[in-house]
């Protein structure tokens, strides 16, 4: 058994898919992708299973021997690259897609439960650039280049904590919703697509000051996205940097603010940590107060 085989058997949850490359959310400097594992800050590399349970778990060899003969319970939550490269399909070189499923229920059901608005759930289906995957039923959120062909693809999974970017996928270009006004100057950034969805829900229920611009979603904390669209869009002139209200977001905001050459705002989200948190927070405390009106006795 190869490492990444092991790891996306028994241990996906620890790991973050970035492209065709697996990295360690407890050691970010170990990376694991079909040719074996490389841990950068000790040196220790390998290519069996056998390598990286002694290597980067410390185990004895028998100790490793017994653990790989006796595992047999795999997870549920098992990664994209394993359960859906088998069906995928290309659709432009190096990029894999998870192939669609027959309908969108599952994932307009999963959104709809985050608090995300309908309307904007079909409109991007409609767009194609949002769909449920065959095999997991996996929320895809499509990317696309200046001529219309998908060039990047986020995966999230409608149960658990599931999430990765489709082997190929070029972080340049992002998930992004339009504004109404094509003539529109601004652009916000958000850290995920459903940050950008519930960002625009927040808008359209009224819960925040309206914005009628660009939504790019970065995929992570990265700025390539940002400085990506900036180049294809040198009308913008307002940039409103709204990544996570946590340390790894702030630390974005000021790297992203460093690397663009217009005017920029940092907005946090009015609660929580992401944009998401804000909205279902919103949205069980109106659900509160309505159940506390209709409780009240009368006299």
């Amino acid at each position: 058994m190869r490492a990444l085989e092991y790891i996306l058997r028994y241990e996906a949850d620890k790991f973050k898919c970035i492209g065709g490359t697996y990295r360690s959310k407890e050691h970010p400097s170990l990376a694991v992708n079909d040719k074996g594992f490389y841990w950068h800050s000790t040196g220790e590399k390998g290519v069996i299973a056998l390598d990286y349970l002694i290597k980067v778990h410390g185990y004895s060899f028998s100790d490793a021997v017994s653990r790989l003969t006796h595992n047999n319970h795999y997870k549920q939550e098992i990664a994209f690259y394993e359960i859906e490269k088998a069906a995928a399909q290309p659709e432009i070189k190096n990029l894999i897609l998870p192939r669609r499923n027959r309908d969108n229920y599952e994932v307009i059901a999963y959104l709809l439960n985050r608090g995300i608005d309908r309307d904007l759930i079909m409109d991007c289906i409609n767009r194609g650039v949002l769909y449920q995957s065959a095999v997991h039923n996996n929320v895809v959120f499509l990317g696309r280049d200046e001529t219309g062909k998908t060039r990047y693809a986020a995966v999230r999974g409608t149960s658990g904590s599931f999430k990765c970017d489709a082997q190929g996928s070029d972080k340049s270009y992002a998930f992004l919703l339009p504004p109404k006004n094509p003539d529109s100057r601004a652009v916000i950034l958000t850290e995920s697509p459903i940050d950008c969805l519930s960002h625009q829900t927040l808008c359209k229920r009224g819960n925040i000051l309206d914005f009628d611009g660009w939504r790019v979603s970065l995929g992570g904390t990265s700025g390539i996205a940002a400085v990506h669209f900036l180049e294809q869009n040198p009308q913008i002139n307002r940039c409103i940097i709204a990544t996570d209200n946590d340390e790894a977001g702030n630390i974005a905001a000021v790297k992203i603010k460093e690397k663009l050459s217009i005017p920029t705002e940092r907005l946090l989200p009015v609660c929580g940590v992401d944009w998401n948190d804000a909205l279902m927070s919103i949205i069980q405390a109106e659900r509160s107060k309505t159940h506390l009106q209709h409780n009240i006795p009368t006299l």
